[in-house]
């Protein structure tokens, strides 16, 4: 087990940093500020080739590994947490497509990522959180016509008001319940389907996140994705693949407030001596070390286990809690070092705060990761 990365992973990494220090590490402040990402910014990225990093060769993607697919997370993540969430997305919205799509609709799903579209992930519901079985809109088919109608809303979508085409979840059963959750594909622009509020967020600003409604909107059956009543089961194993991902951007925004503060601490004087020298300080930065470089490896193995199809279940749920967890104590404990400057936003290690409690949220609850791991371990 070499977690070490090898020649075109650290390429890659490079690759991504100079983009990151370009054309994202100077505009943070604005794009928080204004609650969007900032223009031309999506194509940029587009042509760097970071919206379709899990498309495989066979469909015209860059066929890249999850410790590759990692590697650009958590570098985009030292970047701007919001941004990189965006771009994350697509790899979620786009698993479930590529698990268990007809050939057909991986062509065609893979060929908006690759030309530069974006796509969502539309689960949540302002009743359904944690527990997806309650999933209150309706797809009901009409077997004379080939179709589906889907009614119902949806809620805290990422992308959902950038996006080209959708994963959108709705119950087939009237009764409702995990046994009738399916998938299906939506484009952007089917009569009945619109986009309602945009979310004012605490923290990943940039990233646009907003309400789905689905009024009428009929689309043929070749749009469902599975078999009726697949949709939980392609739902969890969507968040299993993409919980590592969640650790790596969450990874790179605890060393990039490791690195503020570290060097905030080696330029701070205060009784005549850098405050780096105080033991105190030093115990929270090796502290902070510690646990960012834990929650990397554990993030790595999590993505090596997937690579071998090796069962990986339990470690992307560990993944995904600790890193979460980590980016939250890391952020805390840089502005803490950082006193009243941290708490500025003169300085960027707020907004990293701001940003760091989300990881703690979505793609599944921390809490939700701690069930999923003692079920793994007791049953």
């Amino acid at each position: 087990m070499n977690f070490a990365l090898n020649e075109e992973q650290l390429e890659l990494q490079e690759m991504v940093r100079e983009f990151v220090e370009q054309e994202i590490a100077p505009y943070t402040a604005e794009m928080d500020r204004d609650n969007c990402i900032r223009e031309g910014l999506i194509e940029k990225a587009y042509e760097m080739g970071l919206l379709n990093v899990i498309v495989p060769e066979e469909f015209d993607g860059p066929g890249l590994s999850s410790l590759s697919v990692a590697v650009i997370y958590e570098e985009l993540g030292k970047g701007c947490a919001g941004v990189a969430t965006s771009m994350a997305a697509n790899s979620l919205a786009t698993y479930p497509v590529l698990m268990v799509g007809t050939e057909e609709q991986k062509r065609m799903y893979c060929d908006i990522i690759n030309n530069g579209g974006l796509a969502a992930f539309a689960l949540t519901e302002p009743g359904a959180g944690s527990d997806a079985g309650s999933v209150s809109t309706r797809a009901v088919k009409d077997k004379e016509n080939g179709t589906y109608t889907l009614n119902g809303s949806k809620i805290f979508i990422t992308n959902a008001g950038l996006a080209d085409v959708f994963l959108v979840f709705a119950n087939t059963r009237q009764s409702g319940g995990i046994r009738g959750l399916t998938a299906f594909i939506v484009q952007k622009g089917t009569p009945g389907f619109s986009i309602g509020k945009k979310e004012d967020k605490m923290g990943i600003r940039p990233s646009n996140t907003c309400e789905v409604i689905l009024q009428d909107v009929v689309i043929p059956e070749a749009n469902r994705v599975g078999r009726e009543g697949d949709g939980f089961r392609i739902a969890m194993n969507t968040l299993d693949s993409a919980r590592p991902f969640v650790g790596a951007v969450s990874v790179g925004l605890a060393q990039a407030a490791l690195n503020c503060a570290v060097k905030y601490a080696k330029e701070r004087r205060q009784f005549g001596q850098p405050i780096a020298s105080f033991q105190m300080v030093q115990s929270m930065i090796a502290d902070m070390a510690i646990k960012v470089e834990t929650a990397r490896l554990m993030v790595r193995e999590a993505c090596w286990r997937r690579d071998n199809s090796l069962e990986f279940s339990k470690e992307a749920a560990m993944a995904k809690c600790y890193a979460g967890d980590v980016a939250m104590q890391v952020t805390t404990d840089a502005i803490q070092i950082m006193g009243g400057y941290g708490y500025s936003r003169e300085y960027p290690v707020e907004k990293m705060m701001r940003d760091a409690k989300i990881m703690q949220i979505y793609e599944g609850t921390n809490q939700i990761q701690r069930l999923v791991i003692a079920n793994k371990i007791l049953y």
